[in-house]
Order: C-alpha cells, then structure tokens, then sequence
C-alpha cells in the first residue's frame, strides 16, 4: 500500500497554504515521531549546516532540536509555489535552558513527491536573541489559535 499525505501535488494556492497548516501545526506539538511521518523514507534535509537523510536520521534531529529549544512556538507563512514545491517563511519562538529567548527566522524550500511526502527540505535560519518582553508569541503550547495574527500581521 503506497503512504500518501493529501493533499498532493501539483499545488493550488488553497491546497498549498493547506500543506503549510498541516505543517505548523505538526511542529508545534514537538512531537518528533509525528512531524517524521511527513516526509518521504529517504527525504533529504539542509537544516542550516546540517545535512540529514531518511526519516530516522530526522528524528533524531527533531528530537534534539525540540530538547534544547524549550516552548517552541512556530508560525509559517506560505510565500510561493508552483507544480509540487512549495517556499515558506517562518518564525518562530523559544528559550534555552538557561532562559534565555530567540526568535529564529528562516526560509524553506520543500519538494513533494506524488504521495504528498516531502522528500527535500532545504532550510536556511537565523536565531536572534531577544528578551521576553518582546516574545509575541504567547498561546498555550501546541496549535496556533486560528485567530492569532500571522507573520504578516506582526510584521515579522
């Protein structure tokens, strides 16, 4: 049985912004296994100077990652897309261990296979620290609200 992750390409700009959704709010339950089950078994990953393959191997990543960037909130914003790519930009919100806040702003590029599987994902990002007055960024953990404002809105 072939795995697939509707909706598939090629991308429309409703089902693209649907895909980006989809993919926020898997980030933001920081539940590694989950967010693995989107990409294909051999996806290619550039995470910033990190090179990964394989959903094993991204895993492991998330799982790191999501340890040391405690009360992550992330929020993604479809910017372009065309046949089955599809480019975002995001920003996102979180302290280390010793309490000390970012946000880390990026870009992604992302190619879906026939199944909807994401089987490259070329991520750039830029963590810039900020004290928690100026975090903007506060609904309980997991799902962004629907009514929260988008990076657009909080000029991000």
């Amino acid at each position: 049985m072939v795995e697939t992750r509707p909706p598939l390409p090629p991308f429309t700009a409703e089902t693209a912004a649907q895909k980006v959704r989809m993919a926020e709010d898997a980030w933001n339950t920081r539940d590694p296994a989950r967010v693995a089950l989107a990409y294909s078994s051999d996806s290619r990953w550039r995470n910033r100077a990190e090179f990964l393959q394989g959903r094993d191997a991204i895993e492991a990543f998330l799982t790191r990652k999501w340890n040391r960037e405690l009360d992550y909130r992330l929020i993604k914003e479809l910017w372009a897309f065309r046949e089955n790519r599809i480019a975002v930009r995001f920003a996102y919100e979180w302290h280390d261990d010793s309490g000390q806040w970012f946000r880390s702003y990026g870009n992604e590029n992302w190619e879906f296979d026939q199944a909807g599987l994401m089987r490259l994902r070329i991520a750039s990002i830029n963590d810039v620290p900020i004290v928690e007055s100026e975090r903007k960024y506060h609904w309980p953990l997991g799902r962004r609200p629907d009514h929260h404002s988008s990076l657009s809105e909080l000029g991000l």
